[in-house]
């Protein structure tokens, strides 16, 4: 018989649960027999005592059976995730530069909370763009466009979205199989034969350390293998945004640019690093390198902007805004920050820009805030720039109901969020700084 305290006491007094148990638990979860609280007893026991591999896998098999299923059966659907940061855009450049080489690119994909950005409340910005597709749609416009784009839909891991919310206001978030259980049920229950993994680290990110992100870098390999998806992890550092603009606008251009051959060089290394990665997983290159020198292809010739237009009609959004960039919401002030003194950039406080997107409205604080697609920050110097006294840090983009904010942003980012030295001997870490692919079968062949 099922006894769900049984189950709790097992993993409070550090034991192991069998796949049986948890699947069981699982299922009361997703129907309502198992109640918020003792979800959330569990959640704690799992968050102190952790689970082991085998636990892990079996957590993420319930979840991910929790509700709908894909399966293409086809070895060029790859699919690519990011555990979030300030100014994480890629997904824009990586799925059109993959598709224009033939990947088939099936994103499910979620809106901003906190200080990090949504990929589905930026696309949204388009005018007329359908991110609410069901999941028939979804399925026929990646087999008949190669890529896809949609919403987090209730019928893909149900089980996940409820446990989601328990562990918002439980504290336990930060449980690395928990974190891998939400990631991976979500990923497998898209049916995509290969995925890969972008889990940054530093102040802008979820995981702090480099060492959080490799422990849940291994965890989700592990994870992925036993579920027979070839799978490739990138640990990329977060200490400072990823490109210059932050905010749902001003973050699309910065992509249309990226394509064309003009964005900066942090967001395109990362962009054609990842792309190469979801190519070689497809088997339409031998290696990860063969499949950077075809993205970088794309890039150059413009088959990945092409791509990006055909998604954007396809998905009934005026395709126009990709040369038209006034076609987008963009808010009608601007504030610029000059800095007060000359030296060298060295530090920038990455989730705190993040958080000023926010409070300008370009984010969320809880799911029922309305986006202003219009507001946002630009940088205008990264990490180790030299800087005079007067030039443009950051320029602000707002709107007349957000002109008090703007005043106590600018006092932060001087006082805080920004430091500048007279020397420049601060050594950073690599924006890319581990990758590692695991084959289901060893090596692909094309």
């Amino acid at each position: 018989m099922f006894y769900p305290p049984e189950i709790i006491a097992i993993k409070r007094d550090g034991g192991t649960l069998s796949e049986n148990q948890i699947t069981q638990f699982v299922k009361g979860i997703t129907d309502g027999s198992i109640t918020d609280y003792q979800s959330a007893a569990l959640l704690m026991a799992i968050y102190i005592n952790g689970l082991n591999k085998k636990e892990t896998a079996a957590l993420t098999k319930a979840m991910m059976f929790s509700g709908a299923t894909m399966n293409f059966n086809d070895p060029t659907v790859i699919d690519k995730h990011s555990t979030g940061g300030v100014g994480d855009k890629t997904s824009f450049i990586i799925a059109p530069l993959a598709a224009a080489c033939g990947v088939k690119v099936p994103m499910v994909a979620g809106r901003g909370l906190g200080h990090t950005g949504g990929t589905v409340d930026k696309i949204e910005a388009i005018k007329g763009f359908q991110t609410q597709l069901t999941l028939e749609d979804f399925q026929d416009h990646l087999i008949k466009e190669g890529v896809v784009l949609m919403g987090q839909t209730g019928d893909l891991a149900p089980a996940d979205k409820k446990l989601y919310a328990l562990r918002d206001v439980t504290a336990t978030i930060s449980s690395i199989p928990l974190i891998t259980a939400s990631i991976m049920s979500k990923k497998l229950a898209e049916g995509a034969a290969g995925i890969v993994m972008d889990i940054k680290w530093g102040n802008g990110a979820f995981m702090e350390t480099k060492g959080q992100a490799k422990k849940l870098a291994r965890s989700i390999v592990q994870t992925g293998l036993s579920f027979n998806r070839h799978m490739m992890v990138s640990i990329t550092d977060m200490n400072q945004p990823l490109g210059n603009a932050i905010g749902n606008s001003l973050e699309l251009i910065e992509c249309f640019e990226t394509l064309k051959g003009k964005g900066p060089k942090d967001l395109e290394e990362l962009s054609v690093h990842l792309a190469g990665g979801m190519i070689h997983l497809a088997g339409k290159s031998k290696t990860h390198k063969g499949g950077i020198k075809k993205a970088k292809a794309a890039l150059k010739d413009g088959s990945g902007l092409a791509c990006l237009k055909k998604l954007i009609a396809h998905q009934k959004g005026d395709a126009k805004v990709v040369d038209q960039y006034d076609l987008l919401p963009l808010a009608k002030n601007k504030k610029e920050i000059l800095a007060p003194k000359s030296g060298y950039l060295t530090h920038i406080e990455c989730k705190n820009f993040g958080l000023h997107c926010v409070a300008l409205g370009g984010g969320r604080v809880k799911t029922s805030d309305k986006i202003d697609f219009g507001t946002g920050l630009y940088l205008h110097k990264k990490r180790g720039d030299k800087v005079k006294k007067g030039d443009v840090l950051t320029t602000i983009y707002f709107n007349d109901n957000q002109k008090e904010i703007v005043s106590e942003i600018e006092s932060q980012i001087l006082q805080k969020d920004i430091i500048i030295k007279n020397k420049n001997k601060t050594s950073y870490p690599s924006l890319i700084e581990e990758t590692k692919i695991s084959l289901v079968a060893g090596e692909m062949s094309c």
